[in-house]
């Protein structure tokens, strides 16, 4: 086999909410298949960490202060970050919020928020990469949706919504973009412990039943995701459009 097709050399990739967890290790995943990464979070202190393990893998990450939920400010910048670079090949829509709350308790300001980041701000930095992919002749565009994009979770409704339509969105713009030649697909994280989801991982008997249910026997790690979002990102995959791929340990596929 070809190693090349798995290679992101010469490829412009932009990560949102690039910081830590699950989005840093996808960008040093990006970078150490040879990728330019752009990493992008609300305050530029929050991405030194992140620059710091790309650094150490030989290549010079590109940093931007970017809140998803400010669509104006949002789109502007990405417009300016494509102008500069030539165009974005690959976008990994990772930014995201959550925050647990039984339902009866949600009020409008905390189902706006989740959703703003989630959906919305996803949309629109999806929208304006694609316009410099449809000018550069095509792309990768890489949402992050969850378990809950699939199945209800106590507790997690504006996120379970969120997700639910960040798949919907993923599909819908596959079948729209595909004659640009730009391609959107999703992953699912299964349960990866970050400071996200770490309020569910402190309670030891949910991790006990969990993991019961899990056949792989195990939570995720970070790099779990970095061979996926490689694949999904260069020409490994480039007829692979409209899809959601799970790397839940095999979760799914059990219930």
């Amino acid at each position: 086999m070809n190693s090349e097709i798995f290679s992101l050399k010469d490829k412009t990739v932009l990560v949102t909410g690039g910081s830590r967890g699950l989005g840093q290790a996808m960008a040093l995943g990006l970078a150490e298949a040879g990728a330019t990464v752009v990493i992008t979070s609300r305050t530029l202190v929050a991405l030194e960490e992140t620059a710091d393990l790309i650094s150490k893998v030989g290549r010079a990450p590109r940093l931007m202060e970017l809140d998803v939920e400010d669509v104006p400010s949002s789109t502007s910048k990405i417009a300016s970050l494509a102008q500069s670079l030539g165009g974005i090949d690959v976008l990994v829509n990772n930014a995201g919020y959550e925050e647990v709350c039984p339902s009866l308790d949600v009020d409008e300001g905390l189902w706006d928020k989740i959703n703003r980041t989630n959906l919305k701000g996803a949309f629109f930095c999806a929208q304006e990469v694609a316009r410099s992919m449809v000018a550069k002749g095509g792309g990768s565009i890489i949402n992050l949706c969850s378990l809950t994009s699939y199945v209800g979770v106590p507790t997690a409704v504006p996120y379970t919504s969120s997700k639910s339509g960040l798949l919907g969105m993923t599909r819908a713009l596959a079948t729209e973009w595909a004659p640009h030649k730009i391609r959107v697909n999703a992953i699912a994280p299964g349960y990866f412990r970050t400071e996200l989801t770490d309020v569910f991982y402190q309670d030891e008997s949910w991790q006990e039943n969990l993991l019961a249910r899990i056949p792989l026997g195990t939570f995720g790690d970070a790099n779990d995701l970095k061979g996926v979002t490689v694949f999904l990102a260069g020409d490994a995959s480039k007829y692979i459009t409209g899809q959601c791929l799970a790397v839940d340990g095999g979760y799914l596929a059990s219930i």
